[in-house]
């Protein structure tokens, strides 16, 4: 499949997928929407890989939304010159393509596999959205991130605030919010935003690709429950955390295959061999 702004390799149980758009600082052009989830979405369902990778080209990550989403004309819920809609029902499709575009990045989020983003120069607007999306960052010594719609007379609505909220200090999130200001790679370790910063994006990258490897060799299934498990206990009281991995144990768990494999692995003095999650099935042919 090729794509307008991505390139997609698949090897070694890591799907590495690279903005590709550099030169355009890679701008999240309307098919960048389309495109992302359709990828994410199929990597994920047909469990092609076991962690994902996201990277970039060029000087810069991304320079966020593309002036071309605004300017068309065909925004959700923007009633077109001289139409008679009513406004409610205008506001209502608005809503709805707020949500749809949200989607875009809630797939990263729910992906069953982790989701790693290597981040170099600019990371703004929407593109901050989409590295909170991801289980782990890492960036450049010269990268910065931007909430840039403030600086555009907006509100960030794709995940900017309730997913930052949970990265940051809630003070910090407001600073950048309100002033528009950048964030540098340096100060981002500093808050917990980003796990690593690196001096070159050849660094970082092959750093990143180490990280993957590792997280490739363990059970794809113990993988995911922690990632299911993490994201829960994020949005849940320790309580309703505890109750949960009590059930996910209870219905996922099974020491005579994995754990069994790691222990006899082990013992063998060679690195075990995991199968990996199963495919989706949809429908009635699911349950």
């Amino acid at each position: 499949m090729t794509y307008r702004c991505f390139n997609v390799e698949i090897a070694d149980h890591i799907a590495h997928v690279q903005l590709k758009r550099g030169a355009e600082l890679n701008t999240m052009v309307p098919e960048f929407w389309r495109e992302l989830p359709e990828i994410i979405r199929d990597i994920d369902a047909n469990a092609k890989a076991r962690v994902i990778v996201v990277s970039s080209t060029g000087k810069h990550f991304s320079g966020g939304m593309d002036l071309s989403v605004f300017t068309s004309g065909q925004s959700a819920g923007t009633a077109a010159a001289g139409s008679k809609d009513e406004r409610g029902r205008t506001r209502a499709n608005l809503r709805q393509g707020i949500l749809d575009i949200q989607e875009t990045f809630n797939v990263l989020e729910r992906a069953r596999m982790p989701v790693l983003i290597a981040i170099q120069g600019g990371c703004v607007g929407g593109a901050v959205d989409f590295a909170s999306a991801c289980d782990c960052r890492y960036a450049t010594e010269d990268a910065f991130f931007v909430i840039q719609e403030i600086n555009l007379g907006m509100t960030a609505d794709v995940g900017t605030f309730p997913r930052l909220c949970h990265l940051m200090p809630e003070g910090m999130v407001k600073e950048l919010a309100y002033a528009g200001r950048r964030l540098p790679a340096k100060k981002a370790l500093e808050f917990g935003l980003v796990n690593e910063i690196f001096p070159t994006q050849e660094a970082m990258l092959a750093h990143v690709m180490g990280v993957a490897k590792d997280i490739a060799e363990k059970s794809p299934l113990a993988v995911h429950g922690s990632k299911v498990m993490i994201n829960y206990a994020r949005d849940h009281s320790t309580a309703d955390g505890l109750d949960y991995i009590a059930t996910w144990q209870a219905g996922m768990y099974n020491p005579e295959v994995d754990m069994r494999e790691s222990f006899v692995a082990k013992q063998e003095k060679r690195s075990p061999e995991f199968a990996d999650l199963l495919p989706l099935r949809k429908g009635l042919g699911a349950v």
